[in-house]
C-alpha cells in the first residue's frame, strides 16, 4: 500500500532532486470526475508537483478513441480497461514494477499484495505471466432485480435461490392471454436484442454449468465441447432460448416484449437480471418503484457458487513519460483510503476483499458485494465481437434456423477464427 508521507525521486521527470511538475492525462468513460475527486486530491497534496486531469469519454466512442490516440503517440497516462481486455490491449500497458526502485525499500506492490487484497477474479484479468496490468476498485457482478409488489399479488414469499426455483416462480408470475399474446411476463430471459446484457446472463449459465470456455493456453474456444460426457453448453443456450419458445412450460419472453429495463420498470415483468449500476436507473424512471435485488439463483446440486463479473480498472500506458508516478496513484486508489470513497460516491461494490465486509449489510450494494467473492469471468479476445456471436447464437435458436447444437458449434468456431487472426494465424 502505498504511504503518502514523503517526496520520491522517481525518474521520468522527477530527477536531479528537485522534482518536476508532472501532468497525468487519465481517461476514462462511464465514471464522472467525481468519483475520482478524494483520491485525486489527496495524491496532489502529497506530491504538488503532479496533476491529474481525468476525461470523461462516452461509450461508444471511448475504445476507438483510445486506439486512434495511442497509434498517434499521443494516449493517455492511465486509462480504464473493461475486465476482458488484456487479451486484446496488453501491449498498450506498461506493467506495473514488480522489482524494487531506486529510492524505495520494497516494490511498489507486488503480486502477493494483490492476491492477498483484491478478489480472485480480478487476479484472473488483470494479472499475466506474474505481472501486474491493472489495479481494480471495484468489481460489478449480475444480481437479480425483482418486483416486490409481483411478487406479493402472486403469493412468492421470497426471490428463488436456484433455477428450479426461478422456473416455478416465472410460471407464477406469467399471464398470457387467450390469442397468446404475453400480458406480464415472469422474467426478462430468452431473447437478445431486447435484453440488457442477454450474452452476460447466457455467459453466467454456461459458467455454472461448467462449461471450459477455452483451452487451458487460451489458444481456442472450447465451449460446445463436452464436459464429463455432458453437453453442458449446449444445456445452457437451450435453457436460456427455452424462456421464448411457446411451447415450453417456462415461456414469458419473446421478441415483441418492451426493452427489459423499460418493461420491468412498467411493471410487465417480474423479474429481470442485471449489475449494480442499474439502481440509480431504475429509481430515476420510477421512484416509487417497489423492487428488490437478489444473488442469481444458483444450480441446485451445486455446492460452489459461480456469479459472473463485469468491471473497468485503471491501468498505466506504455505511452507514459511518467510510469512510475501513474502507478504510485494507483496503487493509492486501490488501497483502502483511496478506494472508499470511491465506491462510497460511485455506489459501486469494491474489488478490495476489506471493504467487501464494510458493504457486506449495505441495502443496495450488499448482494453484489457478496457475490464478487464468488465472481469469475472469461478469457474474450475481443468482447465486442464476442458478444455480437453470441447474441447471434441465441437468434439464430429463437428464430429456427439452427439447433442449439448448431449454433454453439457456430459459435465456437466464430470466435476461433478471432482467437487465430489475433496470434497471426489461420484457423
Amino acid at each position: 500500500m502505498i504511504v503518502l508521507l514523503l517526496f520520491l525521486v522517481l525518474g521520468g521527470g522527477f530527477g536531479g532532486g528537485q522534482l518536476q511538475p508532472v501532468t497525468l492525462q487519465f481517461w476514462g468513460t462511464f465514471d464522472d470526475l467525481s468519483f475520482y475527486d478524494s483520491a485525486i486530491s489527496a495524491f496532489e497534496r502529497t506530491y504538488p508537483n503532479v496533476k491529474i486531469i481525468y476525461k470523461q469519454i462516452p461509450f461508444e466512442d471511448y475504445e476507438k478513441e483510445l486506439v486512434n490516440s495511442f497509434a498517434a503517440g499521443a494516449g493517455p497516462d492511465i486509462w480504464l480497461m473493461h475486465n476482458t481486455w488484456l487479451p486484446k490491449h496488453a501491449d498498450k500497458i506498461q506493467p506495473l514494477p514488480q522489482e524494487v526502485l531506486e529510492g524505495e525499500k520494497t516494490p511498489l506492490f507486488t503480486i502477493k499484495e494483490f492476491q492477498d487484497q483484491f478478489l480472485d477474479v480480478t487476479l484472473a484479468d488483470l494479472t499475466q505471466d506474474g505481472q501486474i496490468y491493472a489495479l481494480p476498485v471495484y468489481v460489478d457482478t449480475l444480481g437479480l432485480y425483482y418486483n416486490k409488489d409481483l411478487f406479493n399479488t402472486a403469493g412468492i414469499a421470497s426471490p428463488p435461490a436456484t433455477w428450479d426455483e426461478f422456473n416455478n416462480d416465472v410460471k407464477k408470475l406469467t399471464t398470457i392471454d387467450q390469442r397468446g399474446n404475453i400480458v406480464r411476463s415472469g422474467a426478462a430471459i430468452g431473447t437478445a436484442d431486447n435484453i440488457n446484457r442477454s450474452t452476460d446472463i447466457l455467459t453466467l449459465l454456461m459458467l455454472q454449468s461448467g462449461v471450459r470456455m477455452t483451452d487451458s493456453e487460451h489458444r481456442s474456444a472450447t465451449f460446445s465441447r463436452q464436459v464429463e460426457g455432458q453437453n453442458v453448453g449446449e444445456t445452457a443456450l437451450q435453457y436460456y432460448t427455452n424462456f421464448a419458445d411457446s411451447a415450453k412450460s417456462i415461456y414469458a419472453w419473446n421478441n415483441q416484449q418492451h426493452y427489459s429495463i423499460d418493461a420491468f420498470t412498467e411493471g410487465n415483468v417480474a423479474m429481470m437480471f442485471n449489475y449494480s449500476h442499474q439502481i440509480k436507473t431504475l429509481r430515476s424512471k420510477s421512484a416509487r418503484f417497489n423492487f428488490g435485488i437478489a444473488p442469481v439463483p444458483q444450480i441446485s446440486e451445486t455446492p460452489v457458487a459461480v456469479n459472473f463479473a463485469n468491471y473497468w480498472a485503471p491501468t498505466v500506458s506504455k505511452q507514459s513519460k511518467n510510469p512510475v508516478i501513474a502507478w504510485k496513484f494507483l496503487v493509492y486508489l486501490s488501497s483502502a483510503p483511496g478506494a472508499a470513497p470511491y465506491v462510497n460516491t460511485a455506489s459501486r461494490p469494491s474489488a478490495r476483499r476489506d471493504l467487501i465486509e464494510q458493504q457486506r449489510n449495505d441495502s443496495d450494494l450488499g448482494v453484489f458485494a457478496v457475490q464478487a467473492l464468488s465472481a469469475r469471468s472469461w478469457y474474450q479476445i475481443d468482447n465486442s465481437a464476442i458478444e455480437t456471436i453470441f447474441a447471434d447464437a441465441i437468434g439464430n435458436v429463437n428464430f429456427g434456423r439452427m439447433s442449439a447444437r448448431d449454433a454453439l458449434e457456430a459459435a465456437e468456431n466464430q470466435v476461433n477464427v478471432l482467437m487465430a487472426r489475433a496470434r497471426g494465424g489461420s484457423f
